[in-house]
This record gives structure tokens, sequence and C-alpha cells, in this order.
């Protein structure tokens, strides 16, 4: 690899603000903040979700109703204009 030409790879902490969970990766990200965490100082990314806080992998996560939300706005609008109505008609 050519040298001076790619970004500094380094070990930067991310910290989930919903749940205050941090993990140290590595990431090519650039930060003005740092944070020290076991005895070491790291580049400090903030991020509003992560794998510990987003529904889909807490199992948190609501099953939408779509087809009653489609009904309800055919009751509302009526199939005028509906490409669904032509495939079912």
């Amino acid at each position: 690899m050519k040298p001076e030409i790619h970004p500094d790879y380094r070990e930067v902490v991310f910290h989930d603000l919903s749940c205050d969970f941090k993990f140290v990766t590595r990431s090519t990200i650039s930060t003005r903040e740092k944070i020290e965490l076991n005895g070491k100082e790291y580049p400090l990314i903030k991020i509003e979700v992560s794998a510990e806080s987003h529904p889909f992998y807490t199992g948190k996560h609501k099953i939408v109703d779509t087809a009653g939300r489609v009904e309800k706005f055919r009751q509302k609008f009526g199939t005028v204009g509906s490409k669904t109505a032509v495939a079912a008609g």
C-alpha cells in the first residue's frame, strides 16, 4: 500500500446514549471527543441506537398490522387510482 493516503484506522469507543452501553471497535471515523476506558484513552463516538438498544435485537419490537392500515385507507379514500384495485378486480 502507498504510505500516507489511507485514513487513520484505530480503536474507538462507541457510546450508545439510550442505554449507556460502550464498546470498543476499530474505525476511521474522526472525532474531537475522547474518553478513558479501562485505563486507556480512546476517541469517542456518540450514537443513539446500537444492537444493545435496537428493538429488533432486544426482542421488544412491535408487529405492525399493515392490513388494517390498508383497509382503513381504502375506507377513507376508496379504490380510485389504486393499482391494487385494478389487479384485484
